[in-house]
């Protein structure tokens, strides 16, 4: 699969200055000097059009942290990043609020469509059925929700397809969801899995905002030092977020197992990224994450 990631130089000629990319600023200032036009253009088309676009990759291959960093280049206000396992989350959440719980069974029952009642997906969903599989209809109700709540941005969505079984979905989404004039296209992320398991190993999240860093080869610019554990940790370097420069970042449950943990996970992911390669007709995205040491130089 690697082999179809193509290797692209973006050396700028004569451009010979030093970037802290672990700052938001230095970020801005390197990606100002690779692709400035590129970069006011796109902000200039997202203020009175939209796109749709399908992450898919590995898990741990960086998805989340690619799709912040459009987002704080582009503009915030310009970019929704919808991850199915956060709309899963925030189910969860409502399904614990009265006033929520009500809204949300409500616009089910007036858009779910589907071959198992919204009682029997609720269950299914927050893990209270074995019998009930969750189907993806009741995911697309739940997408359908949350872009409506959206006032024009481009979407960026993380988590769907899932599977294979999802793709023919995502293939017609924009007639489904009525985007019938967004294009949209497939951003297809490539990663070793060396490599993801080390990141995995030492990936730390904001609770707040859900930046993703990692404490060896992407910190934030707020490094401390505990010296009850002995060990370094980083603060969430986010401007938007409200634990910026006080929240502490902490590792995800099972992470220390690396990527034998998600092992299963990989493998899926690894064959709805080798389906999406031969698709036909939509736009696709080759995004390689990382350069082989031989060809790091060239």
């Amino acid at each position: 699969m690697e082999e179809q990631f193509p290797i692209f130089k973006t050396k700028i000629d004569g451009l010979t200055q030093d970037f802290d990319l672990n700052s938001p600023a230095g970020r801005h200032e390197y990606f100002h000097a690779k692709a400035g036009d590129k970069i006011e253009a796109l902000k200039q088309y997202l203020d009175s059009d939209s796109f749709v676009s399908f992450w898919l990759a590995k898990k741990g291959a960086g998805k989340g942290t690619y799709s912040k960093m459009f987002a704080e280049i582009i503009g915030e206000e310009r970019v929704a990043h919808i991850a199915v396992g956060d709309i899963v989350r925030d189910v969860h959440a409502a399904i614990d609020d009265d006033e929520k719980k009500r809204e949300l069974i409500n616009y089910l029952h007036d858009h779910y469509r589907g071959p198992i009642s919204v009682d029997e997906a609720i269950d299914a969903l927050l893990g209270r059925s074995v019998t009930s599989l969750l189907p993806t209809e009741f995911i697309l109700t739940l997408i359908r929700r949350e872009i409506e709540q959206l006032d024009g941005q481009c979407i960026l969505m993380d988590g769907f397809p899932r599977g294979l079984d999802q793709v023919s979905y995502s293939l017609y989404f924009r007639e489904i969801m009525n985007l019938r004039h967004d294009p949209d296209f497939f951003v297809l992320i490539d990663v070793p899995n060396d490599v993801i398991d080390a990141r995995y190993k030492a990936r730390v999240v904001c609770p707040q905002c859900q930046l993703s860093r990692n404490i060896k080869f992407l910190v934030t610019k707020f490094v401390e030092y505990d010296d009850s554990t002995d060990m370094y940790y980083l603060l969430c370097d986010n401007p938007a977020c409200d634990g910026h420069g006080t929240q502490r970042m902490g590792p995800k449950e099972g992470q220390e197992l690396g990527i034998e943990a998600i092992r299963d996970r990989i493998e899926t992911d690894e064959s709805l990224i080798s389906y999406a390669l031969r698709l036909r007709g939509v736009p696709l995205i080759k995004l390689r994450n990382t350069v082989p040491v031989s060809k790091a130089q060239d």
